[in-house]
C-alpha cells in the first residue's frame, strides 16, 4: 500500500501543468514545469560505484537523468534522489551510509530544482491532462509500419488533431496518425479514416511472421492484431497442403504458407486488394506457388474451388497425404458464404479423412458466443456441427463483441450433390416442415417487397 501511494504522489507531482486542461491545439511550450528534489553531491569519477548502491532512493522516472553535472563544480555531479523517500540525511540506511562513508562522500542533502518539459512526460500523461477530467485517455494505437491508427471516442474528437500529433512526436518511426471514421461495412472491407496529424501518404510496409507486405492502408484490410491468428492457423498446414483462401486480402494467410510449398489458391474481390496480393506474393518470391483470383467469395467457391476440389478429392492415383483447408475471414459475413458448399461436388464422395477442414470466421455479441457461431453455422448448412467442430475464440473487438473462428471438415452429405438429395429426402419430418415454413416466409415478403 505505501508503495502505491508513492507511485500516485509520483504521478502528481511529475505529471503537466494544470493549465494543459482542456487544449485543443498542442502548444508544447505550456507543458513546461518544475519541481523540486533532492540531490547529492559527488565526486565524479565515483559516480557509477555509487549509483549501484544507491538503486533505492535515486530518482526513477523514464526520461529524466539521475546524474546531471553540478552547476557550481564541474568536477562535481548531483545525483537526483526520489523526494518521496528522502527528506535528511538521516532517510539514508545504515547500508547507504556505510558505502558514502567508504567513498568519502557527504551525506548532505540539498535541492535541485528541475525542469521539466513536453519531452520529459509520456503520452498518456499528457492525455491524460489535457482531456476532460475522468473520460477515458486514448494512449493505445495499431501501428501499420509508419501509421498510427486510432480508434477515438466522441469525447477525444475536440482534441483528435492534438492526439494524433502526439502519438507521432512520442512513438519514434511513426509519421502520420489516422482516426477510423466509420466501420467495415462496405464490399471492400476497407474503411474512411481521416488523417489526424502527419503525413498523408497511406503507402505503408509492414514485416508479420517474418514476411514483408506492402499496401495502401486507406484502400484495404490490415489489422496487425491478427498476427498470432494469422500464425496458428499457418501452422496446421504441412507442406504438401492444399490452401485456398476466399478472401485473402494482401496475403497474410497466402504467403508463409505458399513458403511452406503447399498449393495456395488466393481470391479478394477488392481490385486494390488484388493488385497488393500480386505485388505481395512477388516481393516474397512466391509468385510462381499462388494462383491469385480476383471474384466475389460465391464465385471463388463455386469455380475455381469446385473444379479444384474435383481434382483433389477424386480417386487418386496413390495413397493421399495432404490435407485440404479453406479460410474465411470475413468476420460480418463469411457465414452466409457456407452455403455455396451445398451440392458443390458431383460423384461419390471421397474418404471422409480427405474432406475440406473450414476454418471461417465471424462475430457474436451472444452470452455463449461459441455456441452462437455453432448455430449460426449450423443454419446455413443444415446441419448440426454440435459434435464436429471446434470454435477458438480471435479477440475482443468490442464490449461484448468477440471474433472467434470455427474450425470443421465439410460433411459429405452437403458437399456432394448425390448426398444432399438423400440428406433432404430422409429428413426428419419437424425439421423438413420447419425448413419449408421459413422458406414460404421468406417468399412471402419476397412477395410484398416487390408489389
Amino acid at each position: 500500500m505505501p508503495e502505491l501511494e508513492t507511485n500516485q504522489r509520483h504521478s502528481e507531482l511529475f505529471s503537466p501543468p494544470s493549465d494543459v486542461r482542456g487544449m485543443t491545439e498542442l502548444d508544447r511550450t505550456a507543458f513546461s514545469k518544475t519541481v523540486t528534489v533532492p540531490a547529492l553531491k559527488v565526486k565524479k569519477e565515483i559516480v557509477n560505484k555509487l549509483m549501484r548502491s544507491l538503486k533505492r532512493v535515486a530518482l526513477q522516472r523514464p526520461g529524466i537523468k539521475r546524474v546531471i553535472e553540478d552547476p557550481e563544480d564541474e568536477e562535481s555531479r548531483l545525483i537526483m534522489l526520489d523526494p518521496f523517500k528522502m527528506f535528511s540525511q538521516d532517510s539514508f540506511e545504515k547500508a547507504e551510509l556505510s558505502i558514502l562513508s567508504q567513498l568519502h562522500v557527504s551525506p548532505q542533502i540539498s535541492k535541485y530544482n528541475l525542469k521539466l518539459t513536453y519531452e520529459n512526460f509520456k503520452s498518456e500523461e499528457i492525455l491524460r491532462a489535457v482531456l476532460p477530467e475522468g473520460q477515458d485517455v486514448t494512449s493505445g494505437f495499431s501501428r501499420v509500419g509508419h501509421i498510427a491508427h486510432l480508434n477515438l471516442r466522441d469525447h477525444q474528437l475536440p482534441f483528435k488533431h492534438l492526439i494524433g500529433q502526439v502519438m507521432i512526436d512520442k512513438n519514434p518511426g511513426i509519421t502520420s496518425a489516422v482516426n477510423k471514421i466509420n466501420n467495415i461495412d462496405n464490399t471492400y472491407r476497407n474503411f474512411q479514416m481521416e488523417v489526424l496529424s502527419g503525413e498523408e501518404n497511406m503507402l505503408t510496409k509492414v514485416r508479420e511472421n517474418n514476411y514483408n507486405y506492402e499496401f495502401d492502408f486507406s484502400k484495404v484490410y490490415w489489422n496487425p492484431r491478427l498476427s498470432t491468428e494469422h500464425s496458428r492457423i499457418i501452422e496446421l498446414l504441412k507442406p504438401g497442403d492444399v490452401l485456398f483462401d476466399v478472401f485473402a486480402g494482401v496475403g497474410p494467410f497466402v504467403i508463409p504458407v505458399a513458403k511452406k510449398n503447399c498449393t495456395v489458391f488466393a481470391n479478394d474481390l477488392n481490385p486494390e486488394s488484388h493488385k497488393w496480393l500480386l505485388h505481395n506474393c512477388k516481393l516474397n518470391k512466391v509468385d510462381q506457388k499462388v494462383k491469385v483470383f480476383n471474384l466475389d467469395g460465391k464465385d471463388f467457391l463455386q469455380g475455381p474451388v469446385r473444379e479444384e476440389l474435383t481434382q483433389q478429392l477424386g480417386p487418386p492415383s496413390k495413397e493421399r497425404r495432404c490435407s485440404v483447408h479453406i479460410v474465411m475471414n470475413l468476420p460480418a459475413k463469411a457465414i452466409e458464404f457456407l452455403s455455396a458448399f451445398k451440392s458443390l461436388l458431383d460423384g461419390p464422395p471421397c474418404p471422409s479423412e480427405h474432406l475440406p477442414i473450414v476454418h471461417c470466421y465471424s462475430f457474436s455479441k451472444d452470452a455463449d458466443p461459441a455456441e452462437d457461431v455453432r448455430q449460426q453455422a449450423g443454419a446455413v448448412l443444415g446441419v448440426s456441427l454440435e459434435a464436429c467442430s471446434s470454435v477458438h475464440l480471435v479477440r475482443n473487438v468490442a464490449p461484448n463483441k468477440e471474433m472467434l473462428c470455427i474450425t470443421f471438415q465439410i460433411p459429405a452429405s452437403i458437399l456432394y450433390k448425390d448426398q444432399t438429395m438423400n440428406l433432404e429426402n430422409h429428413e426428419d419430418p419437424p425439421l423438413k416442415r420447419q425448413r419449408t415454413d421459413k422458406a414460404f416466409s421468406e417468399e412471402k415478403i419476397l412477395i410484398a417487397s416487390n408489389i
